[in-house]
């Protein structure tokens, strides 16, 4: 009987001092890294956004263009501002639009698209100017025009 009770001791929970939990320094150690990777992550979400929009007015700006040949086709001329693409010209015979909705003549962050007839070197120029929303810049500041 007396081994009985022997081995029940041995298999008693451990006492409070031996349950020790995390120290203060381990907690912030912790805290930190959560926090680095928190911080890694959002900037890659955040980052993505405006390369996302980047690739859409890429897309957007050559759309744009074939929408502005398009009224070209059916009027026998440019339109003199990219307003004629969604309200028909007073001028305009054969205008078979709305081309564009008015939404779609602001770029993906909400400035007008640039538009020029005559253009540099070609009929037309059509110019997203970037999020910066000003000519030149670099990365997602920076112009996509139509070529």
């Amino acid at each position: 009987m007396r081994n009985r009770r022997s081995l029940t001791r041995n298999f008693r929970a451990p006492s409070a001092a031996r349950q020790a939990g995390m120290s203060l320094i381990e907690i912030i150690i912790v805290i930190v890294l959560i926090g680095a990777v928190l911080t890694f992550v959002g900037s890659r979400v955040l980052g993505g956004a405006d390369r996302a929009k980047a690739n859409l007015a890429k897309s957007q700006v050559t759309t744009m263009a074939q929408k502005v040949q398009a009224f070209q086709m059916d009027t026998g001329r440019l339109p003199l501002t990219l307003e004629e693409l969604v309200t028909a010209p007073g001028d305009a015979g054969g205008w078979l639009g709305p081309y564009a909705k008015a939404a779609e003549l602001n770029d993906p962050w909400g400035h007008p698209i640039v538009y020029r007839a005559p253009g540099d070197g070609q009929p037309f120029d059509l110019v997203i100017l970037g999020k910066d929303g000003e000519v030149g810049g670099t990365s997602v500041d920076s112009d996509i025009a139509y070529e």
